[in-house]
């Protein structure tokens, strides 16, 4: 996925969970769309250089978005509406070997308990409901999922499950948005009971992929399989 011409900045601080200051170039201090309600732990550290987009809408408050925050020496994207794009491009392109012969793919199909798959594909073969989650923490070579507490991931693990259950294929996929971490696994320090549902999920014919991304300031796009460790 090519980006739009991003403008570069500082990171000030990040607050209100959907805001963050950030000093431009020029030493313009604006404050921006921050695209992402997770804790960003380690990806949002002030001083750390970040890439801003700006909305061709002119009526936002806040008509720039941050996108990319440099983090450990990697460039990794932050903005949580990507990761679906991201995925359903890898899998329409061959990248994503795992999830192809599937004659369709719609993103958003309502299912479970008032829930919406990211993904639905759909062939000759069945359906494979897809549940995308983006991943942005990494601590040594490791990335790990989620960044913070997460209920809403609890209930895909489980209605993946059912799915599965009833004879179509689930999949949770790991998208990593940053080039380093050589494997992924459940945060269990910050969310134990999502380690514990993944693990139940997978025991239960629940299957888990991770891709990771190669990401800069023109573009995002997966690359590579990695393994998923739990």
């Amino acid at each position: 996925m090519r980006l739009p011409p991003l403008i570069a900045g500082r990171l000030v601080k990040r607050y209100k969970r959907f805001l963050a200051d950030v000093e431009l170039e020029d030493g313009t201090v604006v404050t921006v769309h921050c695209p992402n309600s997770g804790s960003m732990k380690g990806c949002a550290v002030p001083g750390s250089r970040v890439y801003l987009s700006r909305s061709a809408n002119e009526g936002r408050k806040y008509p720039l978005t941050w996108e990319l925050v440099e983090a450990d020496g990697f460039w990794a994207g932050i903005n949580t509406a990507l990761p679906n794009r991201l995925t359903r491009e890898a899998i329409e392109d061959g990248t994503v070997a795992e999830l192809q012969g599937y004659g369709t793919i719609r993103p958003e199909v309502p299912y479970g308990e008032h829930s919406r798959i990211d993904l639905l594909l759909e062939g000759v073969e069945g359906r494979c409901f897809v549940e995308v989650k983006n991943v942005t923490l990494v601590e040594g070579d490791r990335a790990l999922f989620p960044d913070a507490v997460t209920t809403r991931g609890q209930k895909h693990l489980r209605e993946l499950m059912r799915v599965v259950g009833e004879g179509d294929r689930g999949v949770i996929f790991f998208t990593v948005q940053r080039g380093d971490g050589a494997s992924v696994s459940p945060a269990d320090a910050i969310d134990p009971e999502y380690g514990r549902l993944l693990r139940l999920a997978l025991d239960n014919g629940v299957e888990a992929l991770a891709y990771r991304a190669l990401v800069t300031p023109q573009e995002i796009r997966l690359t590579e399989r990695l393994p998923v460790i739990v």
